[in-house]
């Protein structure tokens, strides 16, 4: 008798907590303040929208096509080589990996890389960044950024204590419409006003996301000398760095003269190979820089999957030997895709959309000025001009980008809320699929 009335009394206790469970609240503040202001994310809202939708995706950067035969059965390879390939590896970068990366990258740099000391390989390049930053900036440090840029910097910046300063790329003035993403131009005098004593570093991404810019080489050599004169470390996202057309020419700004003592250079092997699942990443740049960066991942992420980094590895072995040849796949990628390039860019102009016709990368965005449709969504009535074009575009045809505004501070994303932004890194037939969608809605169908 005694235990059925324990049991019924734990049962009742069980279910007045389960009750009262969501009432509990801790009454202190949970959150660190370094994430105010940082927790919406455009990857995470646009991303659900087109899934709910079941939209075409242009949006997001990746392909929709597999990657190379090679890299796939050297991956294939590594996972059946027995023990060592499913265990740890070295902490900063698998051996296999950093070697070839040091030996590839120091021909064109034309500088010797140490691969122990030089060189950090990561999650992806977004940890890359995220360790450059947390190991660079300091409370009260400015940091340059160069818009339009991706969204990632900003937040990293605010995280490690920093603040963000802008200088935003400008189409040219005068010479009627801009048709190319090389029209877009840093103004030297409006960068130069933008050091001061607490700037600690400048970021730039060439070939640009989204804009496709490549930085000529006159334009990396005035970077180049603010940086010299101000002390200035220089962060160079190069992740598209294979990604290049129309003769553009990717430079890297670390092969300017003095610029490899103050240069991390970023990387990805998912844009590299067309494998952005396998989050592989790295940062090239002096010993002395990157021993910082290694202190902020061997105290976070510690050590990156080792399979993968062989498979990179074997990669670059073969691109090594390739290299300039039609064999490479680093020239046979953007081949393809320049022509994947030009698909997208008649089908816009067809429908009375104005591309910007990118020099590299992965994107094309497009000026929606002349665009005349109802964006009256009152879930959207006070965000930006392109943010409510893309929810229609959404919601409405099935179509799914990305707002260029989104790549903006806050004090220029108003001159920008008239483009939107188109991957054209997909198979032909969701390239066909978002042109069907585009036309009938030109015409009206």
């Amino acid at each position: 008798m005694i235990r059925i009335v324990f049991s019924d009394l734990a049962v009742i206790c069980e279910n007045t907590i389960k009750k009262l469970d969501h009432k509990i609240i801790m009454s202190r503040r949970l959150h660190a303040r370094r994430l105010e202001g940082v927790d919406k994310n455009i990857w995470v809202e646009f991303t659900q929208l087109a899934a709910d939708y079941k939209a075409v995706n242009l949006g997001q950067g990746f392909p929709d096509f597999s990657p190379p035969k090679f890299i796939q059965e050297a991956f294939c390879k590594a996972v059946s080589s027995g023990c060592p390939m499913h265990q740890y590896t070295r902490a900063f970068g698998h051996p296999s990996l950093v070697t070839i990366l040091a030996k590839f990258f120091g021909r064109i740099v034309e500088h010797e890389i140490n691969p122990f000391e030089d060189i950090l390989v990561t999650v992806g390049a977004y940890q890359a960044l995220f360790c450059t930053f947390q190991a660079l900036v300091d409370e009260g440090d400015e940091v340059i950024i160069i818009e339009p840029f991706f969204d990632c910097y900003k937040p990293m910046v605010k995280m490690a204590g920093g603040k963000a300063v802008y200088v935003p790329l400008r189409p040219r003035v005068g010479g009627g419409k801009v048709l190319s993403s090389g029209d877009w131009v840093l103004s030297a005098e409006e960068l130069a006003c933008k050091f001061t004593p607490n700037t600690k570093a400048i970021v730039i991404n060439t070939p640009n996301n989204p804009l496709g810019k490549v930085y000529k080489k006159e334009e990396l050599q005035m970077i180049a000398d603010l940086c010299i004169k101000h002390d200035v470390v220089c962060i160079s996202d190069e992740v598209y760095e294979w990604l290049t057309y129309d003769g553009a020419k990717h430079l890297k700004i670390a092969s300017l003269p003095g610029m490899w003592e103050r240069t991390i250079t970023i990387g990805s092997a998912g844009k590299t190979f067309s494998a952005t699942g396998w989050k592989v990443g790295w940062a090239i740049g002096s010993g002395h820089i990157l021993k910082h960066l290694k202190t902020i991942h061997q105290n976070s992420v510690y050590h990156c999957a080792t399979a993968a980094q062989e498979a990179v590895a074997q990669g670059f072995e073969r691109e090594y030997e390739q290299f300039g040849t039609p064999e490479s796949y680093f020239q046979q990628l953007p081949e393809t895709l320049h022509h994947k390039r030009k698909k997208l860019a008649s089908c816009l102009e067809g429908v009375g959309l104005q591309p910007i016709m990118p020099e590299g990368g992965y994107f094309m965005i497009a000026d929606i000025s002349s665009v005349n449709v109802d964006l009256n969504d009152s879930s959207a009535q006070d965000e930006p001009r392109d943010y409510r074009f893309v929810k229609w575009l959404i919601k409405e045809k099935g179509l799914a980008t990305i707002p260029v505004s989104a790549f903006y501070s806050p004090e220029h994303s108003k001159d920008f809320e008239n483009y939107i932004r188109f991957c054209f890194v997909k198979e032909d037939e969701t390239l066909n699929a978002a042109e069907d969608i585009l036309r009938k809605w030109s015409t009206g169908k």
